[in-house]
């Protein structure tokens, strides 16, 4: 029986929301070359493969304890947040990256209490520094944050130590090493990319194919 983990991985390459390419690297944001792109939006488009993922977020989530409020992460982990809700008839509110310039100039918003255990989503964790700005921003509004939930982990270092600096816990469906060894044995990859790929996530900022 195949793990969630190897699961998750094989729906993302479904519906392409990872794709590989040694050949043609992606540029990041912060300019870091990668032979990985993923964008969990994409779920969003294939009925079967979004439900599912929500069924193994709604089940791992429970490994938390019972949360009272689910969090989502703007602007990415708004919708699979608001599934996870849904799915366990929890009230949802999302957090910006910063304040609004207008109206009420809110950071958070939806409406919670004061001490609700919270329930951060996210649909993927590179550095962690987006999904940590979150958890800071709802714990400086006395929610109490009970962890991060993601689709998916790039596994680099510094996102380890970024949540352990919080002292903030978090769980992800499928992970970056998972993928590859699912990618090589469906044939989205061949042997000879593997070694490139592992030795990427080593070394993310000096990787040069």
């Amino acid at each position: 029986m195949q793990t969630v983990s190897r699961r998750v991985a094989h729906l993302l390459l479904k519906a392409k929301a990872v794709q590989l390419n040694t050949a043609r690297p992606f540029t990041w944001a912060s300019g870091i070359r990668s032979p990985i792109y993923c964008d969990n939006r994409k779920i969003l488009s294939f009925v079967k493969i979004r439900n599912q993922i929500k069924s193994f977020l709604a089940e791992k989530s429970r490994e938390f304890g019972k949360a009272e409020l689910i969090a989502g992460v703007a602007t990415a982990g708004i919708p699979h947040g608001t599934l996870l809700a849904d799915s366990l008839e929890l009230p949802f509110v999302y957090v910006r990256s910063k304040a609004k310039a207008h109206g009420l100039q809110s950071k958070i918003e939806g409406t919670f209490e004061e001490g609700m255990k919270t329930l951060v989503v996210e649909d993927l964790i590179s550095t962690g520094k987006s999904s940590l700005e979150a958890v800071q921003s709802l714990r400086s509004e006395g929610l109490e944050v009970m962890g991060v939930a993601a689709i998916f982990t790039y596994q680099l270092e510094v996102a380890e130590q970024n949540f352990k600096q919080a002292k903030c816990p978090y769980f992800t469906l499928s992970d970056y090493s998972t993928l590859v060894d699912v990618a090589l044995e469906e044939e989205y990859i061949t042997a000879d990319e593997v070694a490139l790929l592992r030795l990427w996530r080593e070394q993310p900022e000096n990787w040069n194919p």
